[in-house]
């Protein structure tokens, strides 16, 4: 088979290919750091060049002149996403990230897991249809994290359906309709929040948010809310895509399978293992602040780069088990121990729940994408709409 038939087209295609990853292996050993004409942009595909993009100080996580998606301007929407530290630069935003990082700290493996295996059991029981998996996946973290944040349980479907339409309406390239949906579901989490936050009996993360905020000198309480929105927003694509991309990975080796189906511990290799080799988030971008070099390359004010994390993740080079997905430096994810807690819960859950795990991979499709891997099982009605 032909190079050019057997590899993506480009990294950005390779993220909802069958198998990207020969194509990410020989872009680091092609070309590490190089500009992408057809793109029309920077590539970073080695662990140094990755490394070099994500701790410069010349990168921004938005472009400097549109730091919110146009299509949401005008918006609740946009309001949010203006306030979400992970997703800005701005000093205010630099501070209350010590809150967002004080207030993950706060859920360790053991806090998270009686919630996780909680819902995971309930929504499991909901699953024996394959067609359904993906909604599984997509619901679980939303319902985990949400009555974590202190959502009453009654409003978690809503709160799930809300969160997906408004990941999309922020996704490049969304159809206005689906852009429609998102600002009206930002309105609907809004109204979930407030009284959340106002309720001096509340008790959950968002207090916690708030009370950590505070302490850092935060008191507008939109941004709180908005970054009490932001854990279920980071969480998710990735979770998500953590779940589906593990389970395919289970269903292709049956014996690792019967090994995880019993032992806990293997079962957290495995998702140790498909976080690097096969991630949920397979790329991120930088955009470059003022002329200057990164990892020695002149790069100009507005140019953007295409951080690849999922072959930084394949790059010989790295030899202590190093791993990107996450990311690194300034804007390094902190909700590493939510996700995989998560995606674990409902691993197990599905394991012992009795889905056609030989069945799933002649299943599969990816959702379309720029930078998340999210495998979609069967082509349901609700699956279809996920895209």
């Amino acid at each position: 088979m032909k190079i050019a038939e057997r590899f993506p087209s480009d990294p950005i295609a390779a993220v909802t290919h069958a198998n990207p990853y020969p194509y990410y292996e020989d872009l680091v050993a092609r070309a590490p750091l190089a500009y992408d004409d057809a793109l029309g942009l920077w590539v970073a595909a080695s662990a140094e060049a990755v490394t070099a993009v994500l701790t410069s100080d010349l990168g921004r996580v938005r472009p400097p002149a549109e730091p919110v998606p146009r299509a949401l301007l005008g918006s609740s929407a946009a309001e949010i996403f203006r306030r979400f530290v992970r997703m800005n630069d701005g000093p205010r935003h630099h501070v209350l990230k010590h809150a967002v990082a004080a207030t993950l700290a706060s859920l360790d493996e053991t806090r998270l897991a009686g919630p996780s295996r909680e819902w995971a059991r309930q929504l499991a029981a909901e699953t024996a249809d394959l067609g359904l998996v993906t909604d599984f996946a997509f619901r679980l973290p939303i319902y985990t994290v949400g009555s974590l944040l202190g959502v009453p349980q009654d409003q978690l479907p809503r709160l799930a359906r809300s969160m997906g339409d408004f990941v999309t309406a922020a996704a490049p390239g969304s159809l206005p309709e689906a852009v429609a949906r998102g600002k009206e579901a930002a309105e609907l989490l809004l109204g979930l929040f407030r009284p959340l936050l106002v309720d001096p009996d509340a008790v959950g993360l968002l207090p916690i948010l708030a009370r950590e905020a505070r302490a850092v000198g935060e008191n507008e309480d939109e941004a709180i809310l908005a970054n009490g929105i932001g854990f279920l927003f980071q969480a998710h694509d990735a979770t998500a895509g953590l779940i589906g991309n593990t389970l395919l990975a289970l269903a292709a080796q049956p014996e690792v399978r019967r090994q995880a189906a019993s032992d806990p511990g293997r079962l957290r290799q495995v998702l140790q293992e498909v976080v690097r080799y096969d991630p949920p988030i397979q790329n991120t971008r930088r955009f470059v602040a003022r002329d200057g070099l990164v990892a020695g390359c002149s790069m100009k004010e507005g140019d953007a780069v295409l951080v690849v994390l999922a072959a930084a993740n394949r790059d010989p080079a790295v030899e202590d088990g190093r791993c990107f997905t996450f990311g690194i430096g300034p804007h390094a994810c902190p909700g590493e121990t939510l996700a995989t807690t998560i995606a674990k819960a409902g691993i197990e859950s599905l394991l012992h729940a009795g889905i056609d795990f030989e069945r799933l991979a002649d299943l599969v499709i990816y959702r379309p994408s720029a930078n998340a891997r999210i495998p979609l099982f069967a082509a349901s009605p609700d699956v279809q709409s996920r895209g």
